[in-house]
């Protein structure tokens, strides 16, 4: 061993000084080459669209007027701020749409963790049961939830009758007092899941000395709750909140489906309006501009909550 070790050595020392930067240059490249292919890859399906979005935001680009296509500069956000009666009511609905989902969906999916990682029987079958709502797709979610709010055949309608709380069939995604209700309702039932799969994963992460040191303390189950669970899923609850609000603002799928924005533009939130601009319309310059700022909305909300949350500092 020691013999090949100072032939090495030898060998290395015969080398020339700019021989050996070379060779120490190019095995500092070779981990940069096996990442090119990832790099290249997120460079062409992320940053080149949302490129392309910046550059639209700036133009006037609506495929059924091609005269009017050129260059915008501002304008585009100078008429979404003074001109557009329907973009402050849609940024309006959007911020009810993700506090109520979230808000809900964290605290349910709380609870269902909670019960999912106490021991009982057949609890590997519940847990299953418990996160196929999270493995259906959007269009049949609403295909179902449909069904479901129908007036004439719904099994919503029919069990409300049954108990005597309404007299006679409701249009529940019709009335401009119980669409916007409707939806959550359906998205809420989709959307528990997720941090029900997350916080488990994490509940199962904490060490049970600390709940054993706390009942030898004589702690209840709620102190144990808030000063032993809580705090132990404090990240967890931070980074799923903050990807939940992102893909809960950016939802179009369900409401689209369900209502369409309606009716009277009651479950019209910022993404369904910029969906409704560039799909129906045609205008991808006014909705690149649209889609921009709620580019921006939620990148400094982003920053201001782990940066108020203390993300991963303690």
């Amino acid at each position: 061993m020691g013999v090949l070790e100072k032939t090495n050595e030898t060998a290395f020392e015969r080398e020339g000084p700019e021989r050996k930067k070379r060779k120490i240059k190019k095995e500092k490249l070779i981990p940069y080459l096996f990442l090119l292919p990832s790099l290249l890859f997120v460079a062409g399906f992320l940053f080149y669209p949302i490129a392309t979005v910046f550059y639209y935001s700036v133009q006037h680009y609506d495929i059924s007027a091609p005269y009017y296509n050129g260059f915008a500069g501002l304008e585009n956000f100078v008429n979404i701020f003074t001109n557009d009666k329907y973009f402050l009511p849609s940024l309006w609905n959007s911020i009810k749409w993700v506090v109520t989902e979230v808000g809900l969906q964290l605290t349910f999916g709380m609870i269902l963790a909670l019960l999912l990682n106490q021991t009982f029987k057949l609890r590997g079958l519940i847990r299953a049961i418990a996160f196929v709502p999270w493995a259906i797709s959007g269009v049949l979610a609403s295909v179902m939830w449909s069904l479901m709010y129908n007036e004439h055949m719904g099994v919503i309608n029919d069990l409300l009758m049954r108990f005597g709380i309404v007299d006679e069939p409701q249009a529940f995604l019709a009335s401009t007092s119980t669409a916007f209700a409707s939806v959550v309702i359906a998205e809420l039932w989709r959307g528990i899941p997720f941090f029900a799969i997350t916080l488990l994963a994490s509940l199962q992460s904490i060490p049970e000395e600390l709940y054993e040191a706390a009942r030898v303390d004589g702690a209840n189950r709620w102190k144990t709750l808030i000063f032993i669970t809580l705090p132990q899923l404090k990240n967890t609850i931070i980074l799923t909140t903050l990807l939940r609000v992102v893909w809960e603002f950016n939802n179009v799928d369900l409401i689209f489906n369900l209502t369409g924005g309606g009716p009277s533009h009651s479950t019209t939130t910022l993404t369904m309006y910029i969906a409704d601009l560039a799909v129906h319309g045609s205008n991808f310059g006014y909705g690149s501009a649209l889609t921009v700022i709620s580019f921006g909305i939620l990148f400094i909300f982003a920053v201001i909550y782990l940066k108020l949350s203390r993300y991963e500092r303690e």
